[in-house]
């Protein structure tokens, strides 16, 4: 097989792993919406997020715009105004963290990439609220900038929190799942032994950090819904 034939191949086979992902980032806004008042989030942060983790921020934002405009014409009602919210909302999310972690594949890397989309989609946000808000909801710029305390502000930091957990206790299997499905990824796997390290002890440490890394996660998603439900005053439903 030429170097071409094998990139074409390659270049086809992400493309059709990017739509699975869609597939199943949709697949996620729909069986699992949760409501504060007039805002609403999903679990598709995360999926996308792990997908572009493993394929690269290209391919993270261009998941994000498909997901979001199939989503406006299915199940949302909010027109453009959602379809602008949700394609800023998702694409900081996604596209922060997997850059930050294509550079540096590790365990340190994910949690500085993570971090990083926390903060940064929640400032975003915030700007996006005070700029989209008073046209969809008919209101001033003030009494949406009187709404980020109590209202914006928790619940966009909330659902960052959320999703950059779920991200740690799903991008595992996923991503043991698509490599068994034959798929690779283009940015390479993340670095599992040191220099010199016993390849036993590699297995081991990695073992540990997995299940350190899941309860850690699994407490701080349980956290965020608790505040979510108890502290916002929160809902979940099934899409309609």
């Amino acid at each position: 097989m030429s170097a071409l034939t094998y990139k074409s191949t390659e270049k086809i086979r992400n493309m059709t792993a990017a739509g699975v992902f869609c597939a199943l980032a949709y697949v996620a806004c729909v069986l699992f919406r949760f409501h504060a008042g007039f805002l609403t989030f999903d679990l598709k942060d995360a999926v996308m997020t792990c997908a572009a983790m493993m394929f690269g921020p290209f391919y993270g934002i261009v998941m994000c715009v498909v997901v979001s405009l199939i989503e406006m014409v299915t199940i949302s009602g909010t027109g453009l105004y959602g379809l602008i919210m949700n394609v800023l909302s998702s694409g900081t999310f996604v596209c922060v963290g997997s850059a930050i972690y294509s550079f540096r594949r590790t365990m340190k890397g994910a949690l500085v990439g993570m971090g990083c989309s926390v903060a940064a989609m929640t400032g975003v946000m915030m700007l996006a609220n005070l700029i989209v808000t008073p046209f969809y909801m008919g209101v001033t710029a003030k009494d949406v900038a009187g709404m980020i305390p109590t209202t914006l502000l928790p619940f966009n930091l909330t659902k960052a929190v959320f999703n950059a957990a779920l991200v740690f206790l799903i991008y595992q299997p996923i991503s043991r799942a698509v490599r068994a499905a034959g798929f690779t990824s283009p940015l390479g796997a993340s670095a599992a032994v040191k220099d010199g390290e016993d390849p036993e002890k590699a297995k081991k440490r990695a073992i540990r950090t997995t299940v350190v890394t899941a309860a850690v996660a699994a407490a701080v998603a349980v956290c965020a819904l608790l505040y979510f439900f108890h502290g916002l005053n929160g809902s979940f439903s099934f899409a309609k």
